[in-house]
């Protein structure tokens, strides 16, 4: 079922990659109508998540976040298919870069770098970030249910130079390469639920108290990574623009749970600047009314 099923759609994704940006954003004018207006796909976790993290604000107002979310949301998925034809100038152009010497220093220090950042705005092109970079790059990734699908995404992804790695063989290929000598940049995005009975740390995300991801932190910890966060601008329809800024360079030396608490606050500047491209069909509060458990907080920071 699952080869019949990437049979069926792959030469349809392919054939979408081949055509010009200005007929992908067409297409993806289309599917916002037909997503918003016609299926309303998770409006109403869209709706209730913009409720609860903006009360000061009217409906009105975030009934305009809303549909602008919907369309930056279809212009990402049309941005992610046509991933597929995209060549590297094109992308190179269409996601820039600045303040890389952050990168560049600790690289000359001979460190690796956890790199992290959330569901904002543009997470596909950051492959772009490949041409700019000694270490090698790593994006730390979900595998996909289908496996054909999931082979297309790394053989997409990794076009470009950039490696995925599973989150379940990610500690394994750290080590490894610290053993070796050899510097990487880890890419993970960090901002999303984690299962209730994992969550390590239960903290405000915009105002209201939920359990976060600490994967990153541990392994930051560890393996010595410094960390750095990347901020992604939208410039304009299909243009991206990320800007590093260092967390800590000394994981180590922070308190428990300091480096990912900071990522939050970073996020949620990025949020509130524009929330319209943050990732708000997913139940990142559906935990909220869950109290953290004594045994869970207790425990120490494991992989």
């Amino acid at each position: 079922m699952q080869l019949a099923v990437y049979i069926l759609v792959y030469p349809w994704l392919w054939l979408i990659s081949k055509v010009p940006f200005k007929i992908i954003y067409f297409i993806s004018d289309g599917i916002y109508l037909l997503m918003y207006y016609a299926i309303g796909y998770r409006k109403s976790v869209v709706r209730n998540n913009l409720a609860l993290v903006f009360p000061e604000k009217s409906e009105e107002q975030r009934l305009y976040i809303e549909k602008k979310f919907y369309r930056h949301m279809c212009d990402m998925f049309l941005e992610m298919i046509k991933t597929i034809g995209i060549s590297n100038k094109q992308l190179q152009k269409r996601f820039t870069f600045s303040h890389l010497e952050v990168l560049h220093r600790l690289e000359a220090k001979n460190k690796s770098v956890m790199l992290i950042f959330p569901h904002y705005a543009s997470w596909e092109w950051v492959i772009a970030l490949d041409r700019h970079i000694a270490s090698k790059g790593y994006a730390i990734y979900q595998k996909v249910g289908n496996k054909y699908f999931d082979r297309l995404v790394r053989n997409i992804r990794q076009k470009f130079g950039t490696t995925l790695i599973s989150t379940k063989d990610t500690w394994g290929i750290v080590a490894q390469n610290k053993r070796d000598g050899k510097l990487g940049m880890y890419g993970i995005l960090s901002d999303q639920s984690p299962m209730v009975k994992k969550a390590l740390l239960w903290t405000p995300f915009m105002g209201i108290t939920v359990p976060a991801h600490t994967g990153a932190e541990t392994l930051c910890k560890k393996f010595e990574l410094p960390a750095v966060y990347l901020k992604v601008n939208k410039v304009k329809r299909g243009h991206y623009h990320g800007t590093f800024k260092l967390i800590t360079e000394h994981p180590k030396e922070m308190d428990k749970f300091e480096l990912t608490k900071s990522f939050l606050k970073m996020v949620e500047e990025s949020i509130k600047e524009a929330p319209e491209y943050y990732l708000w069909t997913h139940k990142r509060w559906k935990h909220m009314d869950k109290k953290p458990k004594k045994a869970y907080q207790s425990q120490k920071i494991r992989p």
